[in-house]
């Protein structure tokens, strides 16, 4: 499998495009070619007169271990090319910044969730790009969660940093993809160019989405610590938003979650009467542990850890959005005296929870909170929406069998 930075070296066509520009890099810690070298080398050392890069939130470098912690500007000492903050005192590059540059190029590893705030990197670069006239091009990774759609659509009125749209919780688009998504609904007037993903093929296993050895994995973000949080992470995000540990201060984070007053045994029996049907694709197993900082720092939590790394993973049958749904609800009856919506500002987002701020809305805090309310209620609400979505971007995929399909704007 080839990813965009890939061809871009290997096809000399595609840099002939770039030859007098002056090019703008978005990039993070994951950005590096098949042999591990960062794209940013990459490019210099090919020819490509590259005048400025950008760090998305954990910053170029991925310094920044948790969430809410700004990344300074600074001058790489080596390159002698400024770095610009997109998670400092600006979350989107200023129209002086991209008044550098002719072309920026995004080349972020994704993960495939609308909470993972690169998507939201990504529509700000389109749209000050449209602004200024600028071109971008995207750089195209593999979405390691794959084609699976689960969960609500962002709310109308309910846009954060970690919203940048009506998406689903899991959208299943790369994001050259979702780059066509924004183009679209924006209406932007943008030049944009996909540098496409060659050999992708998101439906077969065992990676379903990712290259499993014959690419290594290169953290994204601090706690994207595997292939295997991606498959989590549509549900485990919830857990950001609650008094429960999502695993942060241990070396599974966003895989594992618990909390000090569970059993791990009777919360997942009580999971398993709630939603016996939501628990295919992967397998839920009790534990142990005690985080080492953030939440529960040095007290024993009972949890569980959600299991996608054997061969019981299927991606159409795993439901992480709803799987952690599930485990809230069972909370809420196992524990009825224990806090469990954090109030505090999420993502500087100061006047919803954090939860509604993450999920997109109030709806699933709702089903949680409401004893009465069952699965099958949950999936009338949701199943709508996952089948919309998934019709509408039918026609917008990158990696579909229609050989007609353009990356190009």
């Amino acid at each position: 499998m080839l990813f965009g930075i890939d061809r871009l070296l290997a096809e000399r066509p595609l840099r002939e495009h770039l030859r007098g520009k002056r090019v703008g890099v978005v990039a993070h810690p994951a950005s590096v070619t098949a042999d591990g070298t960062h794209t940013l080398d990459a490019l210099v050392a090919a020819g490509i007169d590259v005048v400025a890069a950008f760090g998305p939130q954990h910053g170029l470098r991925g310094e920044k271990q948790d969430n809410m912690r700004e990344s300074d500007d600074f001058r790489d000492a080596r390159l002698g090319i400024p770095v610009h903050s997109l998670y400092g005192t600006v979350r989107r590059p200023t129209a002086a910044q991209v008044a550098e540059c002719d072309v920026l190029l995004v080349d972020l590893q994704d993960v495939g969730c609308r909470v993972y705030t690169f998507l939201t990197t990504l529509r700000s670069v389109l749209e000050e790009a449209a602004a200024a006239r600028r071109a971008v091009w995207v750089l195209d990774r593999p979405n390691p969660a794959g084609r699976a759609v689960e969960g609500f659509v962002l709310e109308p009125g309910q846009e954060s940093f970690v919203g940048a749209g009506p998406l689903p919780m899991r959208h299943g688009l790369t994001l050259g993809e979702a780059a066509g998504w924004f183009v679209a609904r924006l209406g932007l007037r943008v030049e944009w160019e996909v540098v496409r993903l060659e050999g992708w093929r998101p439906e077969e296993g065992p990676g379903f989405g990712w290259p499993l050895g014959t690419r290594s994995w290169v953290n994204p973000s601090p706690n994207a610590a595997s292939p295997w949080m991606p498959r989590c992470y549509p549900g485990t995000v919830l857990l950001e938003g609650t008094h429960l540990s999502e695993g942060r201060g241990t070396t599974r984070p966003l895989e594992l979650f618990g909390h000090p007053a569970l059993d791990g045994h009777e919360w997942a029996a009580e999971i398993a009467r709630l939603a016996p049907e939501w628990l295919g694709g992967c397998r839920l197993r009790p534990c142990w542990f005690e985080p080492t900082f953030h939440k529960h720092a040095g007290r024993l939590c009972g949890g569980l850890q959600i299991h996608v790394d054997d061969g019981a993973y299927d991606p159409a049958r795993c439901r992480p959005w709803r799987i952690v749904a599930a485990a809230l609800k069972a909370f809420r009856r196992l524990r009825p005296d224990e806090p469990l919506w954090r109030d505090f500002a999420y993502e500087y987002e100061f006047e919803r929870l954090a939860i509604d701020v993450i999920d997109g809305g109030p709806r699933l805090r709702r089903w949680v909170d409401d004893p009465s309310a069952t699965a099958a209620d949950l999936d009338r609400l949701a199943r709508p929406e996952e089948e919309a979505w998934a019709d509408e971007q039918a026609c917008r995929l990158l990696y579909a069998d229609d050989p007609a399909a353009t990356g190009r704007g």
